[in-house]
This record gives structure tokens, C-alpha cells and sequence, in this order.
């Protein structure tokens, strides 16, 4: 059950986060700066690489290191291929896990590690072997750990990650959104750097920005009628999210949402891309999920029994409705079995300012969810 009387109350959210969520959706923007002073400070901004790399890796260990080789693979385009790193192990446990790098690498690969542990043996195993292979590491992970003693050892780029007072306090959480920001920032700088995208300091400084402005518009303190944030969370109460996205940025947004909803909040949610949306998830709007399939019973008891699950659609775009859009097919099919729908569309900019909205205002809304559900 979500207690909606604690979204209303700054002081009950802010005691219920023991996990410093509310905090690293709030200080995102701030957590970006930090980011990128880190970066320079490492002598990112004064590196001449000799061209673009022809592939990209980026291995590190669950949610945020999954959620950024997406963005960044999305932002690079066809430029470059880049490549998650998947782990292997028995558990998903820092000592367990193991990476390696394709047969192919050499020195005309560029090598990214984020993780917001660097205790993993296997970052450090695999830092050292694509030194051996003459590969470029950069590495982003707490400081004085034993990958930036490995990343050292290995003639590679550290970047100190940026972390907040309380981090310390409580172990950091994969999807959290600061530790997402943390590890994205300085590798935006990097491939910057290497032509792969457009993320100068002033983008940044945007992104920094854009961040802020979400944070007034959705925190603790605004209402939940004219908080987008808290007003998605309580629609998606009792309900199975199924996240549609449109347009290139939206679509790494809406993966993001659905790993921050299992791991925060504990929700499971689907998801995919218009158009192709519509005939994955037909199926499912016309079966038992569907809000018409099974109305709500007049006598279960409000109390003891639990109202049945019920998908509702959540449209994310990243630009308004023009020229070639399935969004009016999308809401058409899912009204059309009485499912609800929700959207969000970003204010005007640019292509990372408008991901960094759609991934702001989903962050809040899985934090607010979890708290209020007391996951």
C-alpha cells in the first residue's frame, strides 16, 4: 500500500530515507559539477587523442554501469560502436564477478570502467589486461581503492568519483541517481574529448542545469498535484508499468526507469520502443492486465485483500508530437482496453538536456514510490 499522506509531508519523506535517494535525485545537478571539476582536475580537458576509437567497452558491475554504456551508446550513434562489458561470476558479489575483453581488442580501443565500489578484483584483472593489449583504460570509481591503484599501474586516466557526505553513510545503490551522474559525467567528458559526442563544458554545465530545474519542479517540498514526479508515483500504485518510449533519447530513459523501479522500489515494469511497442504489448493490454478485464470487485474487502495488478501505460518522448509519431496509435490501443496512460515529454534543448529531463523526473518518481511504500 502507498501511504500518499507521506508524499505531502517533506519532513516524513525526508526520515524515511535512509538511503539517501530524495537527496541524490535533489543534488543531481550539483553532483554533475562535482563530476566534471573531478575530471578536469584528472587532465581530462587536456587530452589530444590521436583520433576516435574504433570501439568503445565499458564494463562495471550492475544497474548504473548497464544504464551507462546505454546512454552512451545512444548518444554516440553509429560513430562508434561501444560495447557493455557483461560480467561473469556465481554471485553479484565484488569479489565473484569477472570481465573480459573480446579477441580482438588492441590499442586502437578505448577501455571505460564505472563502478561505484572499485574493490572488484576483475575491474582490476581486466584493467591490467588491456594494458598488455596496448588498450586505453579510463577508469571512474572511489578513490584510494584498489582499481586506481590497477588503472595507475596501468598508465590509465583515474577520475575520482564524486560522492556526497552521506554516501558514506549507507552503501551506495546501484540505479540511485547520483550515483548514476557520478559515473556518467566525466565519461561524457571523455568521449567529448574523442569526437564520439558533442559534451563540451558548457553542455554540461546544461545538463548541471537542466537537473537543478527538475529538482525545484519535482521536490519534497512541491505538492503532489503540481509535482510531476509524485503525481506518476501515485498512478502507478497497484499498477504493472508498461513504459513506451519514443524518439532515440527516450529510449535509454525508459530503460532506466524500469531498472530503478525493480531495484528501488521492488516494482517489475516492461519495456519498449514505439513503434514497435504496439504489437509486442497487445497482447498484454488485452489480457487479464487490462484495467476492463477485471473490474474492480464491489465486495473485497478495501483492507485485508490486496485490488488486482492493472498495467498502465507510461509514454516517454523526447521531443513534442510532429510529422512521423505513434503516439496517438499508442494511446488509442491502450484506451481502447480502458489501461490508463501517463506522459512525459521534456522541455525544448538539447539532445542530452532532454534525456537528462525524461531520466530526472523518472528517478524522482521511483524514489518517491519506494519511500512511500516503505521499500
Amino acid at each position: 500500500m502507498l501511504d500518499e499522506s507521506l508524499l505531502d509531508t517533506p519532513e516524513a519523506l525526508s526520515e524515511a530515507d535512509r538511503r539517501g535517494l530524495l537527496r541524490g535525485a535533489a543534488e543531481a545537478g550539483a553532483r554533475v559539477r562535482t563530476a566534471a571539476r573531478h575530471a578536469t582536475e584528472a587532465g581530462v580537458n587536456d587530452l589530444k587523442p590521436d583520433g576516435r576509437p574504433r570501439a568503445v567497452l565499458i564494463a562495471g558491475p550492475g544497474a548504473a554501469a548497464t544504464s551507462v554504456a546505454d546512454l552512451l551508446g545512444t548518444l554516440a550513434g553509429a560513430g562508434s560502436p561501444v560495447i557493455r562489458l557483461a560480467p561473469t561470476g556465481v554471485a553479484p558479489a565484488a569479489g565473484a564477478l569477472r570481465w573480459e575483453l573480446p579477441g580482438w581488442t588492441g590499442s586502437v580501443d578505448l577501455l571505460l570502467i564505472a563502478t561505484p565500489d572499485g574493490t572488484e578484483p576483475g575491474l582490476s584483472l581486466l584493467a591490467d589486461q588491456a594494458y598488455r593489449r596496448g588498450c586505453t583504460v579510463v577508469a571512474v570509481a572511489p578513490a584510494d581503492t584498489p582499481l586506481s591503484e590497477a588503472v595507475e599501474g596501468a598508465h590509465g586516466l583515474f577520475v575520482p568519483l564524486a560522492t556526497a557526505p552521506y554516501d558514506q553513510a549507507t552503501p551506495l545503490t546501484a540505479s540511485a541517481p547520483g550515483v548514476l551522474w557520478a559515473l556518467l559525467t566525466p565519461l561524457l567528458a571523455i568521449l567529448d574529448r574523442t569526437g564520439l559526442l558533442a559534451a563540451p563544458p558548457d553542455v554540461i554545465e546544461k545538463i548541471a542545469d537542466r537537473l537543478d530545474h527538475i529538482a525545484e519542479r519535482c521536490g519534497p517540498a512541491i505538492a503532489t498535484y503540481s509535482n510531476p514526479a509524485k503525481t506518476l508515483a501515485t498512478e502507478l500504485v497497484d499498477s504493472l508499468p508498461v513504459i513506451w518510449t519514443e524518439g532515440t533519447s527516450a529510449g535509454p530513459a525508459g530503460r532506466r526507469f524500469a531498472a530503478a523501479l525493480a531495484e528501488l522500489s521492488g516494482r517489475p515494469a516492461v519495456v519498449a520502443e514505439l513503434p514497435e511497442a504496439l504489437a509486442a504489448h497487445s497482447t498484454l493490454l488485452a489480457g487479464p492486465l487490462a484495467a476492463g478485464a477485471d473490474p474492480d470487485d464491489f465486495f473485497r474487502d478495501r483492507v485485508e485483500e490486496a485490488p488486482a495488478l492493472h498495467a498502465r501505460v507510461v509514454l516517454l518522448r523526447d521531443r513534442p508530437i510532429a510529422g512521423l509519431s505513434a503516439a496517438p496509435a499508442a494511446r488509442e490501443l491502450a484506451l481502447g482496453h480502458d489501461t490508463p496512460i501517463s506522459e512525459l515529454e521534456p522541455e525544448p534543448g538539447g539532445e542530452i538536456e532532454t534525456l537528462a529531463e525524461l531520466i530526472a523526473v523518472t528517478d524522482f518518481a521511483a524514489v518517491y514510490l519506494a519511500l512511500a511504500s516503505g521499500a
